[in-house]
């Protein structure tokens, strides 16, 4: 295939319409997080991740809580749209920020959509994910099917086989594929990244998705983290998602995971080593789900930032 040709826009309908059978859940998300120990009046540069409306999720703000007006931005290579606004901390040293949102997501299998995102890129390496290399270890001896959906399947099952969703000790949630690959633990970041490696590494084109999940059960409650998963493309199918570490969790859905996702969750961006608009100082992120903030050029670190995730339940207009 030519590079050229783009596959699909993060923010366009795909080619294929709406399941409208697709099992289906509709929940309020609220995001917030509290940037800490600042010097009061300090001047920061502040990025949001936005969810973004596509045929898997409809999202609206329900309620939006900013210290400034923000601007949107919207990057290149993936599509994403971010939240941008420079706030000053309060007495206390803190700038808070909250927003809800309304979000119906489907359950998703595969499907012919487009992105922007070009063929070269979903081939190429990101800063933590080298194109095969040590990773093809796994695979040295095993016979890799020509077939491009039985060789995505052989990946899969091996990552399954290599991984233990761990996260104890140092070094998980980087989304390092080699040192997954060396550790054989860690957590969705990392079961995705060697994944990624050993299909990039085999011409199969595959991108990153984060967000949050979800527990299965409805209600409302607590979200303690980001979530992510991985699509990679097959000609026939189209865009084929794997979620390996929920697999690894929950091992009798071990069939349903490779090729499926259920509306558990909703997604907040696509794609590794992203540059902001505006761009920020420092180097690209590894990946955006969490506020990003800059003060005096410098990246003030997770730590300093308190956040709280929480959903509730809600009966879908």
């Amino acid at each position: 295939m030519n590079s050229a040709v783009m596959f699909v826009a993060l923010l366009t309908p795909r080619a294929d319409p709406i399941d409208t059978k697709a099992a289906a859940r509709t929940f309020l998300f609220t995001y917030d997080a509290k940037v800490t120990g600042l010097p009061a009046g300090a001047k920061a540069r502040i990025w949001l991740p936005i969810p973004p409306d596509t045929a898997d999720q409809d999202v609206k703000i329900e309620e939006e809580k900013l210290p400034a007006k923000a601007k949107t931005g919207q990057e290149a290579t993936y599509g994403n749209r971010f939240s941008y606004m420079e706030a000053t901390a309060d007495a206390d040293g803190a700038i808070p920020l909250r927003i809800v949102y309304r979000v119906t997501r489907r359950e998703r299998g595969a499907a012919k959509e487009m992105l922007v995102v070009s063929r070269d890129r979903l081939l190429q390496a990101d800063a933590n994910v080298p194109v095969g290399g040590k990773c093809l270890t796994l695979i040295q001896d095993k016979k890799v099917p020509e077939e491009p959906m039985e060789a995505a399947r052989l990946f899969y099952d091996t990552v399954f086989g290599h991984m233990k969703y761990d996260k104890t000790g140092t070094g998980w949630g980087r989304g390092d594929a080699e040192w997954a690959c060396e550790s054989g633990k860690g957590n969705c970041t990392d079961f995705h990244s060697l994944f990624t490696a050993l299909t990039r590494a085999h011409k199969i084109p595959t991108i990153f998705e984060i967000g949050f999940g979800l527990p299965e059960k409805h209600g409302t409650g607590d979200v303690a983290g980001y979530h992510c998963w991985a699509m990679f493309h097959n000609e026939d199918k189209g865009w084929v998602p794997v979620d390996i570490s929920e697999a690894s969790k929950a091992p009798e859905k071990r069939e349903y995971y490779f090729g499926h996702l259920t509306p558990d969750r909703v997604m907040f961006t696509r794609g590794r080593d992203l540059e902001l608009v505006p761009k920020q100082t420092g180097k690209p992120l590894n990946f955006f789900v969490y506020p990003y903030v800059e003060v005096d050029d410098k990246p003030i670190p997770q730590e300093k930032i308190v956040k709280k995730f929480a959903y509730q339940d809600v009966t879908a207009k």
